[in-house]
């Protein structure tokens, strides 16, 4: 099997943009002390923070608002993009946020009888890596700042 070269940082930098903005769907991890809670659900990137939406009586729901915590997994095992953030919960979202995510997802969770609320995740840290040889650097993104110009 033969591999690709590494990237450089400013290509996995790239990349991980592309796939934040390409990729509909992620891994959400979040945790209420006795274990932790893995569930897909679908995102939108606006450029600076991933909107996701999930029942609030969820184990994922009620997680992310008493921690203020996720962690999203995106992409492939082989070419992997994991976003630690910080979560801020909304009731709701202006029309055109909604629309957008909508479109985007194929899923409105506006039109549901279940509430649910929206979980704005602003990341604080972001690594990507394909292979062994990524993983040195993988760190892209630490405090919420990029790393890599």
């Amino acid at each position: 099997m033969t591999h690709p070269q590494p990237r450089t940082p400013q290509q996995r930098k790239q990349d991980t943009l592309d796939r934040l903005h390409q990729d509909v769907d992620a891994w959400v991890a979040t945790s209420d002390g006795d274990g932790p809670y893995l569930v897909p659900l679908s995102f939108l990137w606006d450029g600076e923070t991933l909107l996701m939406a999930t029942p609030a009586a969820s184990p994922t729901g009620r997680n992310a608002a008493a921690t203020g915590r996720v962690r999203v997994g995106i992409g492939q095992t082989r070419d992997v993009v994991l976003v630690d953030g910080t979560v801020e919960v909304l009731a709701e979202v202006p029309d055109g946020t909604g629309d957008a995510f909508a479109a985007r997802t194929g899923f409105d969770p506006r039109r549901l009888a279940e509430p649910y609320p929206w979980f704005r995740v602003r990341p604080q840290r972001i690594q990507a890596w394909r292979e062994v040889d990524e993983l040195a650097g993988r760190d892209l993104m630490r405090d919420g700042r990029w790393l890599v110009p």
